[in-house]
This record gives structure tokens, C-alpha cells and sequence, in this order.
């Protein structure tokens, strides 16, 4: 393991690349297109409806604060887990709360990050190593490797649509079929006229898609129908000021199966939250 001055250099060095890709989207991601406004005269569409939620939190669970999180996932009552940065990267699998039942780590330079089950297979993507993992479900044993181009970020499954759902730090979110990993389609996530720029960590529930926004506090759940930000969640003060850590930024949500509830942590939390989604006022 890393002293911790190694882990902050490899944590700031992700983390400045991160920065000088968000500022290399191109100008139409990151600011507004008027276009529509101009087809309708000049005049502005009309804004719809954003609700603003925040956490509340239920539980305050364990969590292993050595863990640069980069997907998150429940299947059942199984949690996964999948880590990033070189020489460090893992997928973990294991009941909520507990230290996981199973653990593969990446061989260096493979970089892990999105995570989402397909039953029982399991895909994790890695950051710009240009490959895709296919696991077993039970055992995290590597099956194959399948091209990946793109940059990878989250992942999650949209059971609804039966489509992989992948986002790459900008505002776009890519549609994969769930086999090949080829892309079947995409959209540019905006709130209001606004694209939605850092979509990072991603969960599928129902015909939605919670996205955390990268570098922020803020989660963003999404309908990929029309590509729009459909309710804002404030998840800020989860984690005490001497507890946070270069690097310690929110990236990690789970919807919890059969309920309305969702675990949410961070990389290097040394906690992992249960909460609900509430309104804000």
C-alpha cells in the first residue's frame, strides 16, 4: 500500500486530469445552446420543472477510506464495488456494511472505475485504458476483455430499455447494447438549456438515471427520454472537514433494491451513507 503521500500525488494527478478534460469539452457541452431560442424568435423555451431534493440520512455504515470509488452498485444483497487509480485498482463484492466476500485487484496500468451487474455477469470499465472487463458475478473472475474507445466513467444497466447506460466526464450519456458494448445512441444531459457537464458515477432505477457531478456535492437524476434534469440532490455534509483528504470527492450512489433508499460514499470515505432523497424544503 501507497504511504499516504504517494496516495494524494496519484490522487491529485487523477484528479488534475479530470479538471483538464472537463475544460477540453467542447464549447457546446459547456455552455448554453441557443439554438432553441432562436428558432422561436429569440425567445427563451420555456424552463421546466427541476425539483430540489437533499439527503436524509438513515445509517452511517463503514467504509474502507483506502478506496478511490469510482462504481457503485447493489445486486440483491450483494454490494460492488469497483476502485481506481494504477496499481491500486479493484472490484470488491460483499454484503453492505462488511468487508467484502471477494476482491480482484487490476494489474497496473489498468485504472478501474463504472461497475453495473448483468445477472450473472458483472462489466467494469477502466478509465482510458481502452478495455472493458467482463466478471462473474460470484467469483469477480475476468471472462474477457472487450475494446472499449471511449473514455470510461459510469455505468449502470437500465433494466426498462434492457441498454447499458455509460457517461465519459462530459454531458453526454451513451447508450450501449449490454453484449458488445457498441453504441446504440446518446444524449446531452441539460438542466433547463444548460448542459450538464463532470456526469460521472452512474445508477439505473427505473426509467431514470441518478448521475454525481463531478467535482460536487450534487447528484442529478436524469430522464434520458428527453434528456433532462429532472430533480437536483444536495448530498453536501456527508463527510465531517477532518475526515476529508485530497481527493475525498462524492462519487458513489446505489439504489438499495425494493426500497426508496440508495447508498451513497465517496473516494477515500471512511463512511458509506444509507439515505433517502428528500425535498429540500
Amino acid at each position: 500500500m501507497p504511504a499516504l503521500s504517494e496516495r494524494v500525488r496519484l490522487a491529485a494527478g487523477a484528479a488534475l486530469g479530470v479538471a483538464l478534460l472537463l475544460a477540453s469539452c467542447p464549447l457546446a457541452e459547456r455552455a448554453p445552446d441557443s439554438a432553441a431560442a432562436r428558432a422561436m424568435g429569440g425567445r427563451q423555451a420555456p424552463e421546466h420543472q427541476v425539483k430540489q431534493l437533499r439527503v436524509k440520512v438513515l445509517e452511517a455504515l463503514p467504509h474502507d477510506s483506502e478506496a478511490f470509488t469510482e462504481g457503485l452498485e447493489m445486486a440483491g444483497n450483494v454490494l460492488y464495488e469497483s476502485t481506481g487509480l494504477s496499481g491500486e485498482s479493484s472490484v470488491r463484492a460483499g454484503p453492505t456494511g462488511s468487508p467484502p466476500k471477494a476482491r480482484v485487484v487490476l494489474p497496473a496500468p489498468l485504472f478501474g472505475e463504472g461497475v453495473t451487474v448483468l445477472g450473472r455477469t458483472l462489466w467494469q470499465l477502466t478509465w482510458r485504458n481502452r478495455i472493458a472487463i467482463e466478471r462473474d458475478a460470484t467469483t469477480l473472475a475476468e471472462l474477457r476483455r472487450v475494446p472499449y474507445p471511449d473514455d470510461g466513467w459510469g455505468m449502470c444497466f437500465q433494466q426498462s430499455a434492457q441498454r447499458l447506460v455509460t457517461s465519459d466526464g462530459s454531458a453526454r450519456l451513451t447508450f450501449r447494447d449490454p453484449t458488445t458494448l457498441a453504441k446504440t445512441g446518446e444524449v446531452t444531459v441539460t438542466d433547463g438549456d444548460r448542459p450538464v457537464t463532470g456526469l460521472n458515477e452512474l445508477e439505473c432505477v427505473g426509467p431514470a438515471v441518478y448521475a454525481n457531478v463531478l467535482p460536487t456535492d450534487r447528484i442529478v437524476r436524469i430522464d434520458p427520454a428527453t434528456s433532462a434534469v429532472t430533480a437536483t440532490i444536495d448530498a453536501s455534509g456527508l463527510l465531517a472537514a477532518d475526515e476529508a483528504v485530497p481527493g475525498s470527492t462524492l462519487n458513489g450512489i446505489a439504489a438499495v433494491p425494493g426500497t426508496d433508499q440508495f447508498l451513497v460514499t465517496g473516494k477515500f470515505w471512511p463512511r458509506m451513507f444509507r439515505v433517502m432523497f428528500v425535498p429540500a424544503s
